[in-house]
């Protein structure tokens, strides 16, 4: 799964160009680059990165690109452009052609910015948010049948952009409405029809970060429990949504950029990727819901912030830039199951009780769910983070190596589990994305 985070998980929304856009496959990449010029000028760069090795190809044209201007690759190669020409948006594709350039253009958006939202399933259907006065229209940029396409109008100021399924019908933006941003979904083949997503009180602003479509995983953030936390629930899961203390840094910055795929109605099991940025680095974070901790593993020097796609297999690919290698790609092996391991406990925080959660499944009408009360639930034992974290082993070669000390641990998580008295819940496989999937109930910590 190729996600592309547009901004700090911890920090409000703001408008910001990913430094690398993946295509829905992984195929390829784009990115404005600079020259070497005294100007600093900038310009597009196709990355493959289906082949053996990765390399790079510029996407010069006549003259400099402007540092505001939108990116977004195909799984053909091409790549998408929305440039900035006095009030509207220009949108072309670019392509390799010989020792240059080619470009076609699609055509023009009566719009002064665009916002392009991440490749769509399918990686030929390229979509755009553009924000007036009151509301905001989704506009489709590419795929439609003559030029730039508008899709719809959302009341209000719509950003993020999260696809729900693999087919591309189902789309979920932050919406901010009356002071207060809710998650809300966009039906595609409704023509645009729009229902709530998630809220979690009406008093506080939630926001979706990362969907898994395969075991319905969501990573929302929301100040439901009087401050910003990353939390976690599951499409269709009658579940409250859950703030673990392992994902509230004591210190800089934690941003989820990719999910695990493949992990079919597992929701527990399935991973997250996270790039930390703390006083001792930046740091690669992965994390599971059964696990209720945040490894650490040495990110690779040069890491284009934002950036990463997990594969089916199991391997995490962390594209990188520097002066020596241009044009670089991580490989970090991942396991497909959960790692049984747990830190030090220290000390259990109780998450006071967030009232009222609507986090609804997709029926086949887009309807509000029903308001059910939530239960106080208890956050995960977790201490702060170490100044070495756990796996920071490096390589040779400067690469990614798993944490070795997983096996030391297995008989601590084991019998933590046992004091708890916490059982594992079995997922029936005949449940799908429409209907609650059962979360298993998180350990307690022994007194």
């Amino acid at each position: 799964m190729t996600i592309c985070a547009p901004e700090d998980a911890m920090a409000p929304a703001r408008p910001h160009r990913a430094a690398l856009t993946i295509a829905a496959d992984g195929s390829y990449a784009a990115r404005l680059a600079r020259h070497d010029d005294a100007a600093g000028s900038w310009f597009p760069e196709r990355w493959t990165l289906s082949g053996p090795e990765p390399y790079a190809v510029p996407l010069q044209g006549t003259q400099p690109e402007e540092p505001d201007s939108a990116l977004l690759p195909l799984t053909d190669g091409r790549v998408l452009i929305a440039r900035r020409v006095a009030d509207r948006c220009a949108v072309s594709l670019l392509y390799p052609a010989g020792p240059g350039t080619g470009e076609l253009l699609l055509g023009a958006v009566p719009a002064p910015e665009l916002t392009l939202l991440p490749p769509a399933p399918g990686g030929t259907l390229c979509y755009a948010l553009a924000h007036e006065a009151r509301t905001t229209t989704l506009w489709l940029l590419h795929g439609g049948t003559d030029g730039p396409e508008r899709v719809t109008r959302i009341p209000g100021r719509c950003t993020g952009g999260v696809w729900l399924d693999r087919s591309g019908r189902l789309l979920a933006l932050d919406r901010e409405l009356d002071g207060r941003t809710k998650t809300v979904v966009v039906d595609l083949e409704r023509g645009g029809e729009t229902g709530l997503l998630l809220q979690i009180t009406d008093e506080s602003n939630d926001r979706l970060l990362l969907a898994d479509p395969d075991s319905g995983l969501l990573l929302v953030r929301s100040d439901a429990p009087g401050h910003d936390r990353l939390g976690w629930g599951v499409l269709g899961s009658s579940r409250p949504v859950r703030f673990p203390e392992c994902l509230r840094p004591a210190e800089g910055t934690l941003t989820p950029f990719a999910m695990q795929p493949g992990q079919m109605l597992a929701p527990e099991s399935c991973a997250v990727a996270f790039r930390r940025e703390a006083a001792n680095g930046t740091w690669l974070g992965i994390w599971r819901p059964s696990e209720r901790q945040l490894r650490h593993y040495p990110a690779p020097e040069g890491w284009l912030a934002g950036a990463g796609l997990w594969t089916a297999g199991g391997e995490l690919l962390l594209p990188y830039a520097t002066e020596a290698e241009p044009c670089g790609v991580a490989r970090m092996a991942v396991p497909l199951g959960p790692v049984e391991a747990v830190e030090p406990v220290e000390a259990v925080e109780t998450v006071r009780s967030v009232g009222r959660v609507r986090l609804v499944a997709m029926p086949a009408r887009l309807t509000d769910a029903p308001v059910r009360p939530v239960q106080p639930v208890q956050g995960p034992p977790s201490g702060p983070p170490s100044s070495t974290p756990s796996g920071a082993a490096a390589g040779s070669g400067g690469g990614i190596v798993l944490d070795a000390g997983d096996a030391d641990n297995r008989s601590t998580a084991s019998a933590q589990r046992q004091s708890a008295g916490a059982e594992p819940r079995h997922v029936p496989a005949h449940l799908g994305m429409c209907r609650p999937v059962p979360l298993q109930q998180a350990p307690q910590a022994a007194r």
